[in-house]
């Protein structure tokens, strides 16, 4: 309400009771305005109403809001039920423009500065959160995978001549796939055993990159987050030969931003050596429903080539989610969270140390993996491949989520390539394990939960193996 609204309120109730009131929607306007202001991340989490209050006015912005709009065009937002226009608070335009991801609408002013707000507190978060020197960075509609092929279709026009992209493996579909879609040929580098863990082969990286020569290569597809005995890749070694050979480097950061591990490792390979482009998931690390990424780097430029693309506009509804997420917890609120996390990461790893020693097994030693937590099974001698996938089967049935169990022997093939040993990230793991990974918002319920039931499921599953023995 404008002042004329507030005398003529005056009118209905007493003076001193509309002079509360709009003095309680000024503060809310105040943390508005100082949000547009700053641009960026508030320590202290909005509450629903303010966010809600921000929301409806973004979206009375928009063309397909305004009363009286006369829409004569093929795409005007209309929305015919109320429960999808109430889902996306009257969004409707989505984000960006025909060949830009990053592009304002003209008839979507609101949704225009959504996008922005998101992106400008999303940059906050990677600087907050370990990676300081982090140029730009955008949200993009689409999960990892698909977002990690966008960088490599924007790398692919500044080398068209390039068709290999040299990859230290890991064991996940979507991290293949990506750089077949694009169009490129995976050099796929195995991993070498240290240990238990399996860690980058910097040797074979050069080696493929003399066979190969560097105009032949579109750039180097580093990890961080991986499930263990995998532990994160050698990205300062990565770094300093990509910036030695002028190839382009980017870096699967799927949930990454949630160890401080993981982020310094970006900052240091950035620092020292070359990082063109890191990829994150916004569902794995900020709390929202799967859609979503963040593309960052240290380079405005390419950032923003690789917004550019992306064909056409985009769904809106990942930004509206990170933007809402972002502005309820706050930088105090997600710390909160991060530091929870290193805490359940410990307790996990005491818990299921004492649940492995029970049952004749160990853990994994993977100290270079900060999220991920490997179990042995190999105490159950007469076990097949089929007893350790019902052992995966009975732990789902228990409503235990999130758990793998590698066995040895296991091949796949992906898109014409053939791994084996597939899920173990090696093509010869000594023993069979499962892994448990201790993500952000896991709490000591989750862990007392799944330890109890995993010792319970092991003692049935091993008198199993030892009848059908």
């Amino acid at each position: 309400m404008n002042e004329d609204s507030y005398l003529l309120c005056e009118r209905l109730i007493p003076e001193s009771y509309v002079q509360q009131g709009r003095q309680a929607l000024l503060t809310r306007k105040n943390v508005i305005r100082h949000l547009l202001e700053q641009r960026k991340w508030p320590e202290e989490g909005f509450d629903d109403a303010n966010i809600e209050l921000l929301l409806q006015e973004l979206a009375l912005m928009d063309s397909n809001n305004f009363p009286g709009n006369c829409g004569v065009g093929e795409r005007e937002a209309r929305i015919h039920s109320q429960l999808i226009a109430r889902r996306h608070y009257r969004f409707g335009h989505g984000i960006g423009r025909s060949g830009d991801l990053a592009a304002v609408q003209p008839k979507a002013a609101g949704s225009s500065i959504l996008m922005k707000l998101t992106n400008s507190l999303s940059l906050d978060v990677l600087r907050k959160t370990g990676v300081p020197s982090t140029a730009a960075c955008f949200v993009v509609p689409m999960a990892t995978g698909m977002a990690i092929t966008l960088c490599l279709l924007a790398i692919r026009r500044s080398r068209p001549q390039a068709r290999y992209v040299i990859w230290p493996r890991i064991d996940q579909k979507s991290c293949f796939k990506c750089i077949t879609t694009a169009g490129f040929t995976p050099v796929v580098i195995e991993n070498v055993l240290e240990g238990d863990e399996l860690r980058t082969d910097i040797s074979q990286i050069e080696c493929q990159i003399e066979k190969l020569g560097k105009e032949s290569i579109a750039c180097i597809f580093s990890t961080t987050s991986c499930f263990a005995p995998r532990v994160p890749d050698k990205l300062e070694e990565i770094g300093l030969i990509c910036k030695s050979h002028d190839i382009p480097h980017i870096v699967n950061n799927a949930y990454g931003v949630q160890s401080s591990k993981c982020m310094h490792l970006i900052q240091q390979a950035a620092r020292t050596g070359r990082v063109d482009a890191f990829v994150q998931s916004t569902d794995k690390n900020f709390l929202v429903p799967v859609g979503g990424a963040v593309i960052a780097g240290f380079d405005k430029v390419f950032i923003e080539d690789i917004g550019k693309t992306y064909p056409g506009r985009a769904s809106a509804a990942p930004s509206i989610d990170m933007f809402i997420s972002l502005l309820s917890l706050g930088s105090n609120g997600y710390r909160k969270l991060l530091d929870g996390r290193k805490e359940m990461y410990a307790y996990l790893k005491e818990e299921l140390g004492k649940c492995a020693q029970h049952h004749g097994e160990r853990l994994l030693q993977t100290p270079h993996n900060p999220i991920s937590i490997g179990m042995t099974l190999t105490a159950c001698k007469e076990a097949e491949a089929e007893d350790f996938t019902k052992l995966g089967s009975m732990l789902f049935n228990r409503f235990v989520s999130g758990t793998r169990v590698v066995t040895k022997g296991d091949d796949k093939e992906i898109t014409g390539h053939r791994f084996v040993g597939w899920g173990s990230h090696s093509n010869d793991y000594p023993s069979t394990y499962l892994t448990a990974a201790a993500a952000i918002g896991m709490t000591r319920t989750d862990v007392d939960n799944f330890v109890k039931r995993l010792s319970k499921v092991m003692t049935k599953w091993k008198n199993t193996a030892d009848k059908k023995a």
